[in-house]
């Protein structure tokens, strides 16, 4: 069963991470040769292949930007929320397209796959698979649509485009494009939370299809605890701070909640918390903002790329949080807890379904930072740490291992093939 992936990148972003860990998870499969398709491949892996077009990728890339740049009214703000898959490459005629049994789609966006390519995978016969790593596939532009439930309907007067008043916006364009795709075919998707998969079901654009939630998987044998006092020696970390771990790509990005983690953060000044105590470890870029904003010590590792440095630091801290305001299945949370470090959020996205409330660590309400903070302080104070920390280890084992997540694709896509005829 020869299994192909694609993705925009091996590297960048949670769904990169996420397809690359499916990837390797399927080759340990004895019936299963699986590939991973990118734009942008890092890795030296030879199962991991690319076209090489990168004029046509920059071309692809530049071009939907400036149109999305014109739609959103000049505002560089919105280029990155929203895609229209205006350009791409065409990928069904490469060799690993054209031998593999199952096409599975996941991030394609930024200039990977266009609409008109999307529809020649579509309708090449092969079955597919689109795992949701955020909402575009099932909306007209956007990759998170918020409060706006228009999409289970029609997509039109889009929030994030400078004219609303047109009735006919380039979101209604978009999504009466993607409605011609999907309607004529049987298509599968799975949400990698059992939340966007709720959504997916809503959506005008995949209510008729079939949708399965699976969620991403992880190696428990990599991503393990260690002790934590060496961890931090490794890391020149503090021996004698509670250490509190934030991070995303962008460390400054709004989505991913910087301005309710400075507030929280001055809500556990105002509680007692001193730079004597209490340090914040960061990952990602940009963390300038914070430096100058947090009351306590800022400890930036940088954007971290060596999985092996990501799970000392997972293992360093006491605590993860996360006040990201847009989240689907967010691979820090597992990636901390199958470390065995508790973590607290908001109640957005799939982190209900993997923080277990005062089990494993703690859910605040949406937007809520005074709740965010409580949950901070429940964890940090918590009598029972260690049998906190055992329990998030175990949600992860029962729940996102590759033991418990890869059969289930196994047995997706020996279904499909089964009604396509092979």
């Amino acid at each position: 069963m020869k299994i192909l992936l694609i993705n925009t990148s091996d590297s960048v972003g949670g769904a990169a991470v996420a397809s690359n860990r499916l990837l390797r998870a399927l080759n340990k499969q004895a019936e299963v040769e699986a590939k991973l398709l990118v734009k942008d491949k890092q890795s030296g892996s030879d199962k991991i292949v690319t076209i090489q077009a990168k004029f046509r990728y920059l071309f692809s890339f530049l071009w939907e930007r400036l149109v999305i740049w014109l739609a959103c009214g000049l505002k560089r703000s919105k280029i990155f929320q929203i895609d229209i898959a205006n350009a791409g490459v065409d990928v069904t005629r490469e060799r690993a397209f054209q031998e593999a049994d199952i096409i599975h789609l996941h991030w394609v966006n930024q200039g990977m796959l266009s609409l008109r390519q999307i529809g020649r995978i579509i309708t090449s016969g092969k079955p597919i698979v689109w795992t949701l790593h955020d909402m575009w596939p099932i909306t007209g532009v956007c990759h998170h649509a918020r409060s706006c439930d228009q999409y289970e309907s029609y997509c039109m007067n889009c929030p994030y485009l400078a004219f609303r008043k047109l009735p006919r916006d380039l979101s209604y364009h978009v999504f009466h494009r993607k409605r011609k795709l999907y309607l004529p075919y049987a298509l599968t998707f799975v949400g990698c939370s059992q939340w966007i998969a709720n959504e997916a079901k809503k959506s005008a654009l995949t209510k008729n299809q079939q949708v399965f939630s699976i969620p991403n998987v992880i190696s428990i044998n990599t991503y393990k605890p260690k002790n934590k006092s060496l961890c931090r020696k490794y890391l020149n970390l503090p021996q004698d701070k509670t250490l509190i771990l934030f991070g995303s790509v962008n460390v400054s990005d709004k989505r991913k909640g910087f301005e309710p983690f400075i507030e929280a953060c001055e809500k556990l000044r105002l509680s007692g918390y001193t730079s004597d105590n209490l340090g914040i470890v960061v990952v990602g870029n940009n963390t300038e903002k914070l430096e100058d904003l947090s009351p306590f010590t800022v400890y930036s590792m940088g954007f971290v790329t060596e999985t092996e440095k990501k799970v000392d630091i997972y293992n360093a801290v006491d605590l993860y949080i996360t006040s990201s305001l847009e989240e689907n299945l967010p691979n820090m949370i597992m990636e901390a807890m199958s470390c065995g470090t508790p973590c607290v959020g908001f109640n957005v996205g799939g982190i209900p379904e993997m923080i277990d409330h005062l089990e494993n660590g703690y859910v605040a309400s949406f937007g809520d930072v005074s709740d965010l903070v409580d949950g901070v302080q429940w964890v940090l104070k918590n009598s029972t740490y260690y049998s906190l920390s055992e329990t998030a280890r175990e949600k992860v084992l029962n729940s996102y291992s590759e033991e418990v997540v890869t059969p289930k694709y196994i047995q997706l896509y020996q279904s499909l093939l089964k009604g396509n005829g092979k």
